[in-house]
């Protein structure tokens, strides 16, 4: 086991490298890769989606990859293969997959809502049961993983089922100013880098670790699990029992990408990534951040404890935002809770506020508008 994962990790460590700013992608793909579940990226073209999972899945020393970019006119031959001429001359129906996606290793398709309804409903099988099924042919994948992106997200509700397939949903931007230097640097570097200088994992060890990651001990978590998962659907955010019994793996393969049997509090962070909309991204981030501050493990997830810096600017237009709205007086009671729950992640976010007298007005502005709350119940 722990000869696989530092494999891994050397391999996720390579990816970081390579392209500066987007450790949380790369940790992210890493835990999906590790709990055999889909990875949805979201964000504008040219941050380096495609070139990200292209390189991890390069990786993979025996694997076969399967890229591609759909369109409104996409047919089911270009994703999964023509049918074979040669047994249909012999009265059968069958797909000719050779170098298609029902054979690859790594799947990443790039705008996946333009998927039609024409190559939906066997799309969405490949993504939920790892099946190929196609008339009378019903075919296992041997996907580790499949990545679907977009920069924008579904508005029609046929694809909200799709988007659903994708547990995971990474919010991939424009690196920080600060690092755009690190950036040209790297991605010149990328342009002329060597084949013997990638790190190698077979899909075999990946395979071994995705069986491993079922035995993980959840127990010590599964208490505030539940908790979290019930007071996240208060809030409004859908998690279907599906998804919800699914997310474990990702808590399980958190704790095993750090070597550990067990899940600890902070392996709960996985959770910040499992939004709906763009608004829910901050609900999540400031659920989760004050139910895994609270574990110092000494073998936590990078990723588990990385508060950014807050803009105090961006901070106080988020709380007159949160103000004007409970001003207004005609809130239901679901989004009266949401405020509260944004009102208490800015409340944290404010702790982070390194010049004291910003900091100090608006702990007073929060502090004003929870009287207000108070008041009102």
């Amino acid at each position: 086991m722990t000869q696989n994962i530092e494999k891994l990790n050397k391999v996720l460590a390579f990816v970081k490298d390579t392209f500066v700013g987007k450790n949380d992608v790369v940790d992210l793909l890493g835990i999906c890769l590790l709990a055999r579940e889909n990875a949805f990226l979201y964000g504008p073209p040219g941050t380096a989606k495609s070139a990200i999972v292209r390189t991890l899945a390069n990786t993979v020393t025996d694997g076969k990859n399967f890229e591609y970019l759909l369109t409104r006119f996409t047919e089911p031959n270009e994703i999964f293969g023509p049918f074979d001429i040669r047994k249909l001359k012999e009265g059968e129906l069958l797909t000719n997959t050779e170098g298609m996606m029902p054979e690859a290793s790594m799947v990443f398709l790039d705008e996946i809502f333009n998927a039609n309804s024409a190559i939906l409903n066997s799309l969405l099988m490949a993504l939920n049961e790892k099946i190929f099924k196609r008339g009378k042919e019903t075919k296992k994948l041997p996907a580790l993983m499949f990545v679907g992106a977009s920069n924008v997200l579904p508005e029609d509700e046929a694809l909200n089922a799709l988007f659903d397939r994708f547990l995971i949903r990474i919010n991939v931007d424009n690196v920080n100013p600060d690092l755009l230097q690190q950036v040209l640097l790297a991605g010149r570097k990328l342009e002329n880098i060597l084949e013997t200088e990638t790190p190698e994992i077979f899909s075999d060890e990946i395979r071994e670790l995705q069986n491993l990651c079922k035995t993980i001990d959840l127990k010590p978590i599964y208490e505030v699990y539940l908790n979290t998962i019930i007071n996240l659907r208060n809030t409004g955010i859908a998690i279907s029992d599906r998804r919800a019994v699914k997310l474990q793996n990702l808590i399980a393969a958190s704790a095993l990408i750090c070597g550990r049997n067990e899940a600890v509090l902070s392996d709960l962070w996985v959770l910040k990534h499992i939004w709906d909309t763009e608004e829910q991204i901050e609900i999540l981030e400031g659920i989760i951040n004050r139910t895994i501050e609270k574990d110092d493990h000494p073998k936590s997830h990078p990723q588990a404890l990385q508060n950014k810096i807050p803009n105090p600017e961006e901070v106080m237009k988020d709380v007159k935002i949160l103000i004007e709205k409970w001003n207004s007086g005609t809130l239901s009671f679901e989004e009266q809770n949401v405020i509260k729950d944004k009102l208490r992640y800015l409340q944290t976010r404010c702790d982070w506020i390194r010049n004291p007298e910003q900091k100090q007005y608006i702990q007073q502005e929060i502090e004003s508008l929870w009287q207000k709350i108070l008041q009102t119940v």
